[in-house]
């Protein structure tokens, strides 16, 4: 237990902060799901932005999101047909 008033506070802090970044990477890691599952583009736009605001928040590192984001792409370009069959 905190024996500082600020301790206290702080520890009430993390606590609420540590609640909401597991909120935001169930949501990243549920579209990510959705998206390798179908990968359409309006799936990997929705996702691509969560990616994108949780680095910006500090929830990710920003590397991770570009690999997600990279690693998404890939898997679409592959379930596309080819543009002259």
């Amino acid at each position: 237990m905190p024996t500082h008033k600020s301790a206290d506070k702080r520890l009430k802090t993390s606590k609420r902060a540590n609640e909401v970044n597991k909120q935001i990477k169930t949501h990243i890691k549920t579209l990510i799901k959705r998206t390798e599952a179908s990968p359409e583009e309006a799936s990997f736009k929705q996702t691509a932005s969560a990616l994108d605001s949780a680095a910006r928040r500090g929830v990710i590192h920003p590397n991770k999101a570009a690999r997600i984001k990279s690693r998404l792409a890939k898997l679409g370009q592959k379930k596309e047909p080819p543009a002259g069959q």
